[in-house]
C-alpha cells in the first residue's frame, strides 16, 4: 500500500507540473500571439498567484513542517484565480467552441480544478504530514522536490560559488512567503474593494 501511495503522490506531482506550469506557459504565449486580452489577463493573474506554489516547493526542499499546507493553499488559490473574474467569464461565453484558444483555456480551467481536488485528496490521505513533514511516512512528499533541490544546488554553485542547502531553501521560502502575504493583504485591502471581481482587462478596449 505504501508503494501504491508513493506512486499516486508521484503522479500527482507530475500532473501538477503539466497543468500548473506547462499548459499555462503555452496558453500565455498563445494569448500574446493572438492578442487576446481576456486570456492574457487571466494568465497574468494566474502567474502572480502561482508564485505561492513555487514558494511551497522551496519550503518542501527545506523540510518546513507546514510546507504541504502551503502547497494545498497555493493550488486552491490558483484554481480560484482562474474562475474568479466575472468580466473574463462573460467574455469567454461570447466565443464559439471552434475558437481554439478560449476553448483550450476553458478545458484547462476544469483540468486545473480536478488536479487541485486530487492533490488535496492525496494530501488528506497523509494528513499527519500537514504539520510534521519530517517523519518517515511523509518522505514521499519530499522526494518529488529532490530534482529541484539538485537543480538549485548546481545553479547556486555556478553563479555564486556557494552551496545551496536545505536551511537556505527554508529561509528563502519563508522570506518569500512573507513578501507574498504582504502583497496579498495589500491587494485585499486596496484593489479588491475597488474592483471587486472585475479584472479590468477591457479598460483599454476589447478585441
Amino acid at each position: 500500500m505504501n508503494a501504491l501511495n508513493q506512486l499516486s503522490v508521484w503522479l500527482s506531482f507530475q500532473l501538477s507540473i503539466i497543468f500548473l506550469i506547462g499548459i499555462p506557459v503555452t496558453l500565455f504565449f498563445w494569448s500574446i500571439k493572438k492578442r487576446n486580452k481576456a486570456v492574457y489577463t487571466l494568465l497574468s493573474i494566474y502567474w502572480k498567484i502561482s508564485l505561492l506554489f513555487f514558494i511551497s516547493l522551496l519550503l518542501l526542499i527545506g523540510k518546513y513542517n507546514y510546507a504541504l499546507v502551503i502547497t494545498n493553499i497555493s493550488t486552491l488559490l490558483m484554481t480560484i484565480s482562474v474562475w474568479f473574474w466575472t468580466d473574463i467569464n462573460e467574455e469567454f461565453k461570447e466565443y464559439e467552441f471552434s475558437y481554439p484558444l478560449t476553448t483550450t483555456t476553458k478545458v484547462w480551467r476544469w483540468s486545473l480544478t480536478f488536479i487541485s481536488i486530487n492533490f488535496l485528496i492525496q494530501s488528506l490521505n497523509n494528513i499527519s504530514c500537514f504539520t510534521l513533514i519530517n517523519t518517515a511516512s511523509c518522505e514521499i512528499w519530499l522526494q518529488p522536490s529532490l530534482n529541484l533541490y539538485i537543480f538549485f544546488k548546481r545553479l547556486f554553485d555556478f553563479f555564486f560559488g556557494a552551496n545551496f542547502t536545505q536551511p537556505v531553501s527554508k529561509f528563502l521560502g519563508l522570506f518569500s512567503l512573507l513578501i507574498y502575504l504582504l502583497g496579498l493583504i495589500q491587494w485585499s485591502i486596496i484593489k479588491l474593494p475597488k474592483n471587486g471581481r472585475n479584472s479590468c482587462f477591457s479598460e483599454n478596449g476589447r478585441n
